[in-house]
């Protein structure tokens, strides 16, 4: 006789893959634990032969590496040390040469806003009478374009800078390095939003003769910045210092209160309203700061740590420490955006700008658990925030003890992207950011989250492969 099937009163399920299926016990009022399971780099062979090469024979070295990547991008201490100007300070600046955010292009390639910035910046610079003989230079090679990345430079959105241009000098006395960024134009009509109209040539040539000698003549009676410790109290306040450094500005506002109000009177008042209006200043200190860390990470051999993040509206490129070559791919859209009235992703430009470098020293997306006004752009709860800074925790070897994030429990913000996670796991950087019009030289449309393409990961990743094999 065959004993009746028993079936148990209670059923623990583990459920692995695809959600729908967890999704269904859950919905019967049984407790079920999903695993977020999915094939490692995609299923692309080569890319997991070269993570069991990574992992495997390779992996104590390339760990130890990370190890050193993480301390450093964790324990220098970047110095606002001077401002000077491109021309003077930042090394291999000659001749009539524009540098732009991300990979290089020919001018013809780049996206409209970067063309726009271009050509202000050749009218700032004397080099042309207007914006339409500027464009005949860009377009007859007389006017050298390359990538602030190669100066040890990093500028933000659709920047393009000249040598008049100020440019803020930092230091990481720990790593031997020293990196620049152009001073932040602001909102409104500026070159760097993809503007190229006189109040844009006006405000560069404002940065040169009046803001940069003003924020020259205030380091040297202040004395030399701790940006990140500034940056660190900005983050607590509630900045992820990409997309706000609202709490930071202020707090630098505060700090040279005093040597403002002993500018010269016919400096004062105009860098005083240009200080007050720009909510954003901040942003290229942090970005100055983070490149000079980023460079001295760079220089560990053997690690898997993304070092170099940068997009200029038509291509994204990445490097890893100890590795020259950019990987480069088509920029991605920006996406989770919030956009102006009669504005849309039809009209939008790509992910632009430098200003990834900060994704790749914990702040920006790693930071966004504690950034209220990131979560609006990402479902509007805090608890979206939150899946940011976790995704950033999936693909990081390690975390700040600089950037701790208290509505997280005050855990670190995470550190040290490691390009094996991130093809292993298909999650990628996701970096906020504003969204500039596509073509019609409006400037900013909106603001919100570009998810960095896995594709350069991929390469970067079998390139590694190939040299510790």
């Amino acid at each position: 006789m065959t004993t009746p099937l028993a079936l148990p009163d209670e059923v623990q399920v583990v459920n692995v893959g695809l959600p729908m299926f967890a999704d269904a016990v859950r919905a019967q009022g049984r407790p079920v634990q999903h695993v977020d399971w999915r094939i490692p780099a995609d299923g692309d062979l080569d890319a997991v032969r070269a993570l069991s090469n990574l992992y495997g024979d390779a992996g104590a070295a390339i760990d130890e590496a990370n190890t050193e990547v993480v301390r450093r991008l964790n324990e220098g201490v970047p110095q606002l040390v001077d401002v000077s100007t491109f021309g003077e300070a930042v090394p291999g600046v000659e001749g009539r040469m524009i540098l732009h955010c991300g990979p290089v292009l020919p001018y013809a390639e780049h996206t409209d806003p970067l063309q726009r910035s271009m050509r202000a910046a050749v009218v700032a610079e004397g080099w042309a009478a207007d914006v339409a003989e500027a464009e005949k230079l860009l377009q007859s090679g007389e006017i050298t374009l390359d990538a602030a990345n190669h100066h040890d430079a990093v500028v933000p959105m659709a920047s393009a800078v000249g040598p008049s241009q100020p440019a803020l000098v930092v230091e990481n006395r720990e790593g031997g390095t020293r990196a620049f960024s152009s001073l932040n134009q602001g909102p409104g009509e500026v070159a760097w939003f993809g503007r190229d109209t006189d109040a844009a040539i006006a405000r560069l040539r404002f940065l040169a003769e009046t803001a940069g000698p003003s924020v020259k003549q205030i380091i040297a009676e202040a004395g030399q910045l701790d940006i990140l410790a500034v940056a660190s109290q900005g983050i607590t306040m509630g900045d992820d210092l990409h997309m706000r450094t609202q709490a930071a500005t202020n707090l630098l506002t505060r700090t040279w209160l005093p040597q403002i109000t002993a500018l010269p009177d016919a400096a004062r008042v105009p860098f005083g309203t240009y200080l007050a209006g720009n909510h954003l200043f901040f942003l290229n200190l942090a970005m100055a700061a983070a490149k000079s860390l980023q460079l001295w990470a760079h220089q560990v051999e053997g690690s898997s740590i993304v070092t170099h993040m940068a997009r200029n509206g038509t291509t994204f490129g990445i490097k890893l420490a100890d590795d020259d070559a950019w990987y480069i791919t088509d920029a991605p859209p920006v996406g989770d955006a919030m956009y102006y009235s009669g504005y849309g992703p039809d009209t939008a430009a790509k992910d632009i700008g430098d200003s990834a470098v900060l994704e790749l020293t914990g702040m920006g997306g790693p930071a966004a658990g504690n950034s209220a006004a990131v979560a609006a752009f990402l479902g509007g709860a805090m608890s979206d925030a939150a899946a940011a800074t976790e995704s950033f925790q999936a693909i990081c070897a390690g975390a700040s003890t600089r950037f701790t994030l208290p509505a997280m429990g005050f855990i670190g913000a995470p550190l040290g992207v490691d390009v094996r996670k991130v093809v292993e796991t298909g999650i990628t950087p996701k970096v906020t950011t504003g969204i500039l019009h596509a073509n019609s030289g409006i400037g900013q449309v909106g603001a919100g989250v570009a998810t960095a393409p896995v594709s350069c990961f991929a390469d970067a990743l079998k390139a590694l492969a190939a040299r510790v094999a």
